[in-house]
């Protein structure tokens, strides 16, 4: 006993020493044993409880037959290829239910916020077309998935569903499913993406009733199925935006519809009426009537340059932007400076800073945090921290998640 309280604590004392020197948390998977873990779980279980700075989950090539629980904030799970990482396993929703295990109902589980999955195939193998199969379910908001192939033969393959203020960005992906396999709730951006329909019903689906600007925005993306696929529907008040699409001619000549029921126990108020808007949209043979350009029937008369992934978020969050943390204010306190920005920091490696008049910062502590605190080797002022610059290879980034890194802005005014 008293050597495992020892090693205890040698591992927690560790954990703080890497904590205030700043060093990220990157952590290799394979299979094949070359890595620091050979199991995804494994990985993430070895994160912090609450974790405060980007945790990079980095997934060697070669397949991963197992369920993931994301629980913790800012983790982000990046394939070494996306046709060669592949993440997979067989779970019906219904079995689920009535086996209930702790990891949840789809292959992959989100629970955390800021969370990233990129270059990966992800994959619910259960072989029944059209019963519900989670291949991504989540809770969490500012979800990203990007150049990923999200696969299931069964309905709600992407199932993204904070309600209340869920955000969602997803790029260059491949989206397979049958019955509503896209069906976020909150707001969410697709850009870029493919859609495969393997049933007679509808592909997407929306659900944004808790607040009048969610909507579901499809930029330049294609969708195709069996033939007699439908394009979407809904359940719930709802707002569709889709601009630069292509049909194939396979799709059924049915607009986005709405599914109510007579029983009013479970018909929801529908209190914004239909709103489905098509800018450039067509499809391979004829166009049909009810997806021509009609953006400038919207209450805003919107132009298809204003349908933007920031309009989308309302700006409250801006997953394509390059821009950084910026410093809002500052604190010198003898050979010490904190730096305050507007955003918390992920750091990379030990950051030494150099200002124009030649002085040096060292970084000190507050990875994790919205503050940094440097120290300097004697006493400085206002002036001394002009032109602040890194002189070494360690990076300062934003940790909200983005398609990129984001280097802060270290201007002092």
């Amino acid at each position: 006993m008293k050597i495992r309280t020892q090693l205890f604590l040698f591992s927690f004392l560790s954990f703080i020493n890497v904590f205030r020197a700043g060093a990220s948390i990157y952590i290799t998977v394979a299979a094949d044993g070359s890595g620091d873990f050979k199991t995804i779980n494994t990985a993430i279980a070895s994160l912090p409880m609450f974790n405060y700075e980007r945790a990079v989950i980095y997934i060697k090539n070669g397949v991963y037959n197992e369920k993931i629980r994301i629980e913790q904030d800012y983790v982000t799970l990046r394939g070494e290829s996306r046709e060669n990482t592949i993440i997979w396993y067989s779970q019906l929703r219904t079995d689920w239910i009535a086996n209930k295990d702790s990891i949840g109902p789809a292959i992959i589980n989100i629970e955390g916020d800021d969370i990233i999955l990129e270059n990966l195939t992800i994959e619910n193998t259960q072989p029944e077309v059209g019963p519900h199969a989670f291949t991504i379910y989540g809770k969490g908001t500012r979800t990203i998935l990007l150049n990923c192939n999200v696969t299931s033969k069964g309905g709600d393959t992407v199932s993204l569903w904070d309600y209340k203020t869920g955000m969602y960005y997803h790029a260059n992906c491949n989206f397979v499913g049958a019955v509503d396999f896209v069906c976020p709730r909150g707001w969410c951006f697709i850009r870029d993406c493919k859609f495969y329909e393997l049933k007679t019903t509808a592909s997407i689906w929306h659900a944004g009733g808790y607040d009048e600007t969610q909507k579901l925005v499809v930029r330049n993306s294609s969708f195709d199925g069996v033939k007699g696929f439908e394009l979407g529907r809904h359940h719930y008040d709802s707002q569709f935006f889709l601009l630069d699409c292509i049909f194939s001619d396979s799709m059924a000549d049915k607009p986005i519809y709405r599914v109510g029921t007579n029983d009013p126990k479970t018909n929801r108020p529908f209190n914004w009426g239909e709103r489905y808007y098509f800018y450039n949209c067509h499809r391979k043979g004829d166009d049909f009537d009810w997806f021509k350009d009609n953006l400038n029937t919207n209450k805003d008369k919107l132009r298809p340059e204003a349908i933007t992934c920031d309009w989308t978020f309302e700006g409250k969050w801006k997953p394509e932007s390059k821009k950084g943390p910026k410093v809002l204010n500052y604190q010198i306190q003898n050979n010490t400076v904190f730096l305050n920005f507007d955003e918390a920091i992920t750091l990379i490696k030990v950051p030494v800073l150099k200002s124009t008049s030649g002085k040096t910062f060292t970084y000190d502590s507050g990875s994790g945090s919205n503050t940094l605190q440097f120290k300097c080797g004697d006493k400085f002022s206002k002036k001394d921290l002009v032109g602040l610059q890194i002189v070494n290879d360690a990076k300062i980034l934003g940790t909200i998640a983005s398609v990129t890194e984001r280097n802060a802005d270290l201007k002092v005014k």
